[in-house]
């Protein structure tokens, strides 16, 4: 087993995973349309896609402005889906901050 004083790119801490799901716990007891397994699993992928834009240093609301511009669907292939994921050249450029 390693620690982190083996091997120094080791975080000490994981305040970073912490602070991106801090908006997920804080606001959970006012989601009143998460009372359905439904709901949560669709709260859940939008905070998904926020926290993966967010990650590649895109706008979160133009990312999700362009996500729902284009519609995606399960007819869509890996190689369109591809063009919507948010580390995309294209669409880091239409939607950088």
């Amino acid at each position: 087993m390693m620690t982190y004083l083996e091997d120094s790119h080791c975080e000490l801490s994981n305040n970073l995973s912490e602070n991106s799901i801090r908006p997920v716990t804080v606001g959970r007891r006012n989601w009143l349309f998460c009372d359905t397994t439904d709901g949560a699993n669709a709260s859940m992928a939008v905070y998904s896609l926020l926290e993966t834009a967010r990650a590649n240093g895109l706008n979160p609301y133009k990312y999700m402005e362009y996500i729902l511009e284009a519609r995606p669907d399960g007819r869509m292939t890996d190689k369109e889906l591809e063009t919507l994921s948010p580390w995309n050249d294209n669409v880091k450029k239409l939607c950088e901050k």
